[in-house]
C-alpha cells in the first residue's frame, strides 16, 4: 500500500444508536432495520451536499456499528447507551497516484479499554466493508473508552 503525501479530501460521520432532534443545515440520516419502528443507526450532522469520502464511510460506519453490536451480543457485551462510531475516510494523492486511507474510532464509554479493543477488533473481523478494504488500504483502528 502507498501512503498518502497528500490529503485532498475528507468525508467524516459520527455514527450513534440515537438521534437527537433539530436542525442545524445539515443532513441527518436515519438507518432502520426491516420490521424495526426504531433508527438503528443515525447519521448527525452530515454536510447537505456529502462528498463520496464521507458516503463511504457513513455506508462502513453504519456496518461497523452493528457488527459492533452483533459482537457484543454474542458475548454478553452491554453497550453503552452513548456509543458511537467514527469515520473519517481521505482521499490524498502521492505523486500523480489517487489513494484512500481511514480512520476509524469506537467511542465506547465506560467499557474497560481491554474488552472494548477486543470488541473493535472483532467487529472489524465481522464487517464486510472492513473486510474490503483491509490489505487495499490504510485504515487506523482506535478504540476510546473516557
Amino acid at each position: 500500500m502507498s501512503k498518502i503525501e497528500k490529503v485532498l479530501a475528507t468525508g467524516k460521520t459520527h455514527t450513534t444508536h440515537s438521534g437527537v432532534g433539530g436542525h442545524n443545515g445539515n443532513l441527518d440520516i436515519e438507518l432502520s432495520s426491516p420490521g424495526s419502528a426504531q433508527p438503528a443507526h443515525v447519521f448527525a450532522a452530515t454536510q447537505p451536499h456529502p462528498k463520496a469520502e464521507q458516503l463511504f464511510a457513513g455506508a462502513w460506519s453504519a456496518c461497523y456499528t452493528a457488527a459492533v453490536g452483533l459482537v457484543a451480543q454474542e458475548r454478553n457485551i452491554v453497550l453503552p447507551a452513548d456509543m458511537a462510531v467514527d469515520i473519517e475516510v481521505d482521499l490524498g494523492q502521492t505523486g500523480l497516484a489517487y489513494f484512500l486511507q481511514a480512520r476509524l474510532t469506537l467511542r465506547v464509554p465506560g467499557l474497560a479499554q481491554d474488552v472494548a479493543t477486543e470488541l473493535a477488533h472483532n467487529a472489524d473481523a465481522i464487517c464486510p466493508y472492513s473486510k474490503a478494504t483491509r490489505g487495499n488500504i490504510d485504515v487506523a483502528l482506535n478504540v476510546i473508552t473516557a
